[in-house]
């Protein structure tokens, strides 16, 4: 099982790639939190602290495509290391804001969305152009289990610091963390020989126009999308159990169960050889969102004990989806826009978020947790369908 991991390893720079792309995501898992408690403590309101991590999640989502898009046209490295500057400039002049100055912050926080470094579209393409087989598939598995752990470290440094220091702190620490590990990265590309954009190939066909036409891309971004709504609309039906039993300690175990499920099942799945099935995988993880439904209120009692099984068993699918999912998406994107490709990976992952919220939230409140799962199993679903589409193009 292990063999894909070693072949991995044995490629020169991929190791090093892929465990630096990581490590520069951390700092934007912890961001919305860090902010949220630096608002907070100017305004003493959520909504507020809300809008301002809004106008960050809305400059990050539109400006996916044209940072990959100059990703792949520029220097990598030089992009990375602009937008990281910008990124960590943008943080310090939050911090140093005064509490009477909070509305700047909406618009600094769209500044600073807007220069996030594109760590993960750039990573993605990386791993299309230095692997291949069932390498390739490793790294994709790789990734989406160590991001797992990024997700849930990022907001745990941010929590940490500003009980410990205060909510400025919390901010300076993300900025601090974005310049060492992507300036990190930007390293590691020109060390690899990735400094510079993919040659184009004599008699190659140049892909013009946008690459949302190329066949199969725009149905696969499509199910991602949907991925990402089920997900965050699961996440919310689990702090509404943990509100329902008025014990939120249960909500975040039943978090961390969900997530070793999901790296348990992507270790897993990428030590396998052979191409991931991508179609089986999302029915898989449609059907793992599904069995939640008859386990909550107001259909069932709910037994904490029952839905971490069951959350458990859901997760297995969780990374190996993901995997499957960001691999199809580079094998479909030609290899000069590959970086565009993951740019709108990100901008659809986005979109899926931000749709969650107000969906699964109105079923929370007018049926309950049962039809908010039940809503994203059907998203799940139709994000199956939408992946089936995209497998009618070969690449």
């Amino acid at each position: 099982m292990l063999k894909p991991y070693r072949e991995l390893l044995r490629v020169p720079h991929l190791g090093p790639i892929l465990f630096l792309s990581v490590l520069g995501r951390v700092h934007a898992t912890g961001a919305s939190l860090a902010l949220t408690f630096l608002v907070v403590s100017w305004t003493d309101s959520y909504a507020l602290a809300g809008l301002v991590i809004g106008a960050l999640t809305l400059g990050n989502g539109v400006s996916g495509p044209w940072r990959g898009r100059l990703a792949d046209r520029r220097s990598a490295p030089r992009l990375l290391t602009t937008t990281c500057l910008l990124y960590a400039a943008g943080m310090i002049a939050m911090l140093s804001l005064p509490g009477w100055a909070w509305p700047a912050a909406p618009v600094l926080a769209l500044l600073i969305g807007l220069s996030t470094p594109p760590v993960g579209p750039v990573a993605r393409a990386a791993y299309t152009r230095l692997a291949d087989g069932n390498t390739r598939s490793a790294v994709f598995a790789a990734e989406a289990t160590l991001f797992e752990l990024a997700v849930m470290s990022g907001p745990l440094l941010a929590a940490l610091t500003v009980g410990l220091a205060g909510p400025r702190a919390a901010v300076g620490l993300i900025a601090a963390l974005a310049l060492a590990s992507v300036l990190s990265f930007a390293a590691a590309l020109r060390r690899a020989g990735l400094g510079e954009p993919v040659p184009t190939a004599a008699g190659a066909v140049v892909t013009r126009g946008s690459v949302l036409a190329v066949p199969g891309l725009t149905p696969a971004l499509v199910a991602a999308m949907l991925l990402m709504m089920g997900f965050s609309s699961v996440n919310l039906v689990i702090i509404a159990v943990g509100r329902e039993l008025a014990l939120p300690a249960v909500a975040g175990a039943l978090v961390s169960v969900w997530a070793i499920g999901s790296m348990i099942g992507g270790l897993v799945a990428g030590g396998r050889p052979g191409t991931p099935r991508y179609v089986l995988r999302m029915a898989l993880l449609t059907a793992g969102v599904a069995i939640l439904v008859p386990a909550l209120p107001p259909l069932s009692t709910a037994s904490p004990l029952l839905i971490g099984v069951l959350l458990a068993v859901g997760g297995l699918a969780i990374s190996p989806t993901v995997a499957a999912a960001n691999q199809r998406i580079g094998e479909l994107a030609p290899a000069d826009r590959a970086a565009e490709a993951f740019g709108w990976l990100a901008s659809f992952t986005t979109t899926g978020t931000a749709l969650a919220a107000p969906f699964a939230g109105w079923l929370l409140d007018t049926v309950g947790p049962a039809a908010a799962a039940g809503g994203a199993a059907v998203a799940a679903l139709i994000a199956t369908l939408s992946a089936l589409l995209s497998t009618r193009r070969k690449p």
